[in-house]
Formats: structure tokens, sequence, C-alpha cells
């Protein structure tokens, strides 16, 4: 009954991000990029913020001047901007099919950097999931577009971010983790504004209710996967987050009348049943070695 509940609120998180997703892409046409980073992400430190002061877990600030805290939070503002001008000038079936390469960059980082033992059959799935990306990117031919490029540092900035976490001291707590992430966004975005040259707008009372909705469509889905993941192991949740490239294609189709290729659908399948399987193998791996 737990493992079914996770694997639902894993769901439900998954579905949340990809509305999130889309209606920032929807809210750029009119808004500029860095004042939906600056609003959206200032306004979820708050939330986090008072979380955190109202919780047992209390503001530490000076966490946030640890080095890896602050790499992890560099990391967080650029996945921010290039993701979110990926969706803005490109595709949000692409941007989000690029995503959801990010376990395998882990596996791969974790291999390169951290001195995980990875065998053959992940450096296979890693591979199958690279062409996947590749087939999506389309480089030198016509179909090519630049926003791909951002969604791949996108993907990289938050690999990167995950293989800083694993190395944090158990001390430093995930709300304020989470607080300093969405203070990086707005950050990151009152710096488009200004290198930039992006002028504010005065937004209208739909789009400003859409821009709390894209915040608590944020929030929730954070705070779903975080309790999934407490609810469950890893291995039996784990598949389910890629539900989210299920939604985000169906929101790219109905609602932005997007029309993947064959090409990219084959990527997006590549690399989300080569991420499942790294993910399937990689649990099992840790069972045995548990098992003793």
């Amino acid at each position: 009954m737990h493992n079914l509940r996770a694997a639902l609120l894993m769901v439900l998180a998954m579905a949340a991000f990809a509305v999130e997703d889309a209606l920032l892409k929807g809210l750029s046409v009119q808004i500029p990029t860095g004042q939906l980073l600056a609003v959206v992400g200032l306004a979820g430190m708050v939330v986090f913020a008072l979380w955190i002061a109202l919780g047992p877990e209390g503001l530490r600030l000076r966490d946030l001047l640890r080095p890896p805290v602050a790499l992890r939070n560099l990391c967080e503002a650029i996945c921010a901007v290039t993701f979110v001008t990926a969706l803005a000038t490109g595709d949000l079936a692409i941007a989000s099919a690029i995503l959801q390469a990010q376990p395998l960059l882990m596996t791969l980082g974790a291999a390169l950097f951290l001195g995980e033992q990875v065998g053959w059959r992940r450096w296979l799935s890693i591979a199958v999931g690279f062409c996947g990306v590749l087939l999506i990117v389309k480089p030198g031919t016509e179909a090519f577009e630049f926003s791909s490029v951002l969604a791949v540092i996108a993907v990289l900035a938050l690999a990167v971010r995950d293989l800083i976490t694993r190395r944090l001291p158990p001390e430093v707590g995930s709300g304020l983790l989470s607080a300093g992430a969405f203070g990086s966004m707005g950050l990151a975005g009152l710096g488009l504004m200004l290198l930039g040259g992006q002028g504010a707008v005065m937004p209208t009372p739909v789009q400003a209710a859409l821009m709390g909705a894209t915040l608590g469509f944020g929030l929730l889905g954070y705070i779903t996967m975080v309790v999934a993941t407490r609810l469950a192991e890893i291995a039996v949740i784990a598949p389910f987050r890629y539900s989210r490239l299920l939604f985000a294609m169906l929101l790219a189709v109905l609602v932005f009348a997007e029309r993947p290729d064959a090409a990219t659908l084959i990527g997006a399948a590549l690399i989300a049943g080569a991420g499942i399987y790294s993910m399937w193998r990689e649990a099992r791996l840790r069972r045995a070695r548990l098992a003793p």
C-alpha cells in the first residue's frame, strides 16, 4: 500500500512540474523571462524561509556560505535561466525530453568524479540515452534549434547540482537548500533583467494569478515528491519520474499545438528507457551490496 501511494504521489508531482513548465512557457510570451524567474523564485524563497523558521530545522544562514552549497545554488541559477529560456524560445516537448537525461548524467558523473563503480550495462544505457539526446537536438541539420542547446546546459547543471547534494553534510537541512534554490532562481532573474536589458512589465490580474499558480504547482510538485521518496524505496518510485515526460508531451500537443517529429519521439523513448533501466540496475546492485 505504501508503494502504491508513493507511486501515485510521484506521478502527481511530475504532473505538477509539467504544468509549471507549461505555465512558464505561456507566460513568457508576455512577461520577460527575467521577471518571471525573479517573481517566482523570490516568492518561493519566502515561502520556504517561513517554513524553516516555523519548523524544527531553524534558519542557519551560515550554511549558505559553505562552498558546496554556494556552488549548488549557482547550478540552480544556471539551470533556471537556461531551461526557462529554452521553454520561452523553443518547444515544451523538446526541452522536457532533454531534461529526462538527468539521471543518466548523474550516473556518468558519479563514475567519473565520485569513483562509483559502473558496469558495462549502465555504460551502455548511458550511451543509448545520449543517442536519444542527439536525435532530439539534431546537430548539423536544418531542424537544429539553439533552444535545445540551452536545455542541454540546464540538464548538465541539474546533474552537477545533484552530485554536489550527495556530498553535502547531513546537518545542511533540505529546507534551507530549497530556499536557497528558489532564491538563486530569483537572483538569476534579476541579473537577467539588468544584464539583458529586460524591462519589467506590470502584469494583468490574470497574469498575476497565473504566476501565483506557477509557484503553487512548483511547491506542490516539490512537496509531493519529497513525501513520495519518504514512503517507499527510490527503486520503486524512480521510474514514475518519467511520467513528467508524458504529461509534458500531452500539454505540448493540446495547449501549444506542437507536433513532435518521429526523431524527437524516438529520442525521448530512448532516454526514458535507458534512464529507467539504469535506475533499476543501480537499485538492484545496491540491494545486493546490502544483502550480506
